[in-house]
């Protein structure tokens, strides 16, 4: 099976401009591509998880990734998916976040001469004159084409910002940069930035001519891989030290039951040969196939000693056994407490269980927590000192848990 071949199989690919080109380029190693990401906070999530696992892939196949960091369209913001404006960054905000992207990166692509290479496209736009932006690629873009494009239309009926419709432009600026400077010939991104990408492609077509190398391929990153990184409870990040390797486990442990052979076949590296075997699952062979997925994409982030360690605690906990270790865990200082004793709401809320106490109040009176095993009533219940030194295990839901100790 060829590389190409794999992508399909493994439901990466969602549509194309020129299939059998980019079959060729992807399975002869000769495509140099691009994937973007917009610095909007200081980690990466597991919404982006699918473009780094494919860049990945890529890469192994021998072609050349480039990781595009948001750092000038940053300045802007992108109206794709969203229904109100951006809020915007000060240049040191998006400076740190560009630095912690690129060490995460490095778990997943191999950067150096010949290999992967990480850009920043402020490099090129904050440079821009805007007379001179208009003359050179103002021509080259229709605004009937670009109304027309559903990250604009979307966003028409509440209002758009001419700041906001000029990402389209930038965005395509962008490979018409790279392909000049860094021979670019290939770009990927989420089925949300579709107009975008064809706006390069057309750019470069117009600006070189027909016969320039300008491919585009758009993934399920959207609709499929996106909505991995939210959760009730906010983001998953990559960054251990915002989601700790435990409840990152936990967050793929946990997936449902009718996405878990898909997150496998997209998201690991096991054989495909492998993964349709597990198709026949049903019933409790489901959960251990969310064990797998949890164990490979956690070994995957944090590395094998890290997933072995979730996987223990995990096994722990849901078989009932004390072992509470690697659980998430809060210490709290006396200096926490109030003559002696924290209250179960100030305590969830501290936590980060809950985002409020009006919530952490909600879910109590609807039977939603635990305390070392037997479930909360009492929304005005206090934990004094001798208990909390104990350490005490609190259940949020069916599958949340946190240990805390003083």
């Amino acid at each position: 099976m060829t590389i190409y071949d794999e992508l399909v199989a493994r439901g990466l690919i969602a549509q194309v401009t020129d299939e059998q080109e980019i079959r060729n380029l992807i399975n002869q190693g000769k495509a140099t591509f691009y994937i973007g990401f917009d610095p909007t906070a200081d980690s990466l999530h597991v919404g982006h998880f699918m473009a780094l696992c494919l860049m990945k892939r890529l890469q192994m196949a021998g072609n050349r990734p480039v990781v595009l960091i948001g750092g000038g369209t940053g300045y802007v913001g992108d109206p794709s998916g969203r229904t109100d404006m951006r809020s915007m960054m000060t240049p040191e905000t998006i400076q740190h976040n560009c630095d912690c992207f690129k060490k995460q990166m490095e778990r997943f692509i191999e950067f150096g001469d010949g290999k992967a290479i990480m850009v920043n496209n402020a490099d090129w736009l904050l440079k821009l004159n805007y007379v001179e932006l208009l003359r050179e690629v103002g021509a080259c873009f229709s605004v009937n084409n670009m109304l027309r494009a559903e990250c604009y239309k979307q966003r028409m009926e509440k209002g758009l910002s001419f700041l906001e419709f000029n990402y389209m432009i930038m965005q395509s600026y962008d490979f018409y940069h790279l392909f000049q400077h860094y021979g670019c010939n290939m770009q990927f991104g989420g089925d949300d930035q579709w107009s975008n990408m064809l706006g390069g492609t057309e750019l470069i077509r117009k600006k070189l001519g027909k016969d320039a190398y300008a491919m585009t391929i758009t993934l399920l990153l959207n609709s499929e891989g996106k909505k991995m990184g939210k959760t009730q409870s906010g983001a998953v990040w990559l960054d251990p030290n915002k989601t700790s390797p435990f409840e990152f486990y936990q967050y793929w442990r946990n997936v449902g039951d009718a996405d878990v052979l898909k997150c496998i076949r997209m998201l690991t590296f096991l054989p495909l040969e492998q993964i349709d075997e597990m198709d026949t699952w049903k019933g409790e062979e489901l959960n251990k196939a969310k064990e797998i997925l949890a164990y490979e994409l956690t070994s995957l982030v944090h590395g094998k000693e890290e997933a072995e360690k979730a996987q223990a605690a995990a096994r722990a906990l849901f078989g009932g056994q004390a072992d509470t270790e690697h659980m998430p865990t809060t210490q709290l200082a006396d200096a926490d407490l109030t003559d002696g004793k924290i209250g179960l709401l100030d305590l969830m809320l501290k936590t980060g269980l809950v985002p409020s106490k009006r919530e952490a109040r909600q879910l109590i009176q609807q039977g939603g927590v635990m305390l070392n095993g037997e479930k909360v009533t009492d929304t005005a219940l206090y934990l004094g000192e001798d208990l909390l030194r104990e350490g005490v295990i609190l259940k949020k839901g069916k599958k949340v848990y946190h240990k805390v100790i003083l």
